[in-house]
């Protein structure tokens, strides 16, 4: 099988969702950062539309500062009305894009997540295939992802799914549905009271910071 077949499935799933919302669930926070729904599909667009050399220049203006960089490249692509952001999405749902240093298991990760941090906050459901969640999450549990993904090392606990077969890790139990594992692993704090177990409150806090 294609490993970008269900990345492209995703986007497409995503694309329908936002083409149903409202000028006010537009403009609704969504889990990412400060940026609002308009302002993440921008980002979920970047890759897309946006050529090398302006990367090279919003780094160059960033000071080299990859964060900054990536708000002012997002910012600049959600200039595009809703209905532009969604036909872009559509069109390059085959695209094949993949950050340097990575394989299929980074988009894949980004679409799902990114999805989930715009259905979480607008209330409504994920159209996400379960059976993607343990493959990301093992993605998540891997060294690769620590630098673009994780960020820093996961909290001493067992990570258990409760809806899909998957666990990992050693130490006090933190279950749940994989959607809020992945989210909390992630630093979004949003669904991790659907998590139980002694290790959920450990897991909670790590996502928060602290």
């Amino acid at each position: 099988m294609d490993p970008f077949a269900p990345i492209a499935a995703q986007r497409q799933a995503l694309a329908t969702v936002l083409s149903r919302l409202t000028p006010e669930q537009w403009e609704t926070p969504s889990l990412c950062d400060a940026w609002t729904v308009h302002e993440l599909v921008g980002h979920i667009v970047v890759p897309f539309d946006v050529s090398m050399p302006r990367v090279v220049l919003e780094m160059a203006k960033a000071r080299g500062n990859f964060s900054k960089a990536n708000v002012a490249l997002a910012l600049r692509a959600a200039q595009a009305s809703p209905d532009e952001l969604v036909a872009a999405i559509r069109a390059n749902a085959d695209s094949h894009f993949t950050p340097p240093g990575h394989d299929w298991h980074a988009p894949l990760t980004d679409t799902y997540v990114h999805t989930q941090d715009i259905c979480i906050p607008l209330g409504l459901e994920s159209p996400a295939d379960p059976a993607q969640w343990p493959v990301i999450l093992d993605f998540l549990m891997s060294k690769k992802a620590r630098g673009a993904f994780v960020g820093r090392p996961l909290p001493e606990v067992r990570f258990s799914a409760t809806d899909v077969p998957w666990s990992a890790g050693e130490g006090p139990e933190a279950a749940g549905p994989a959607a809020a594992l992945v989210t909390t692993i992630l630093g979004r704090t949003a669904i991790a009271d659907q998590l139980r177990g002694p290790g959920a409150a450990e897991l909670a806090r790590y996502a928060a910071g602290s």
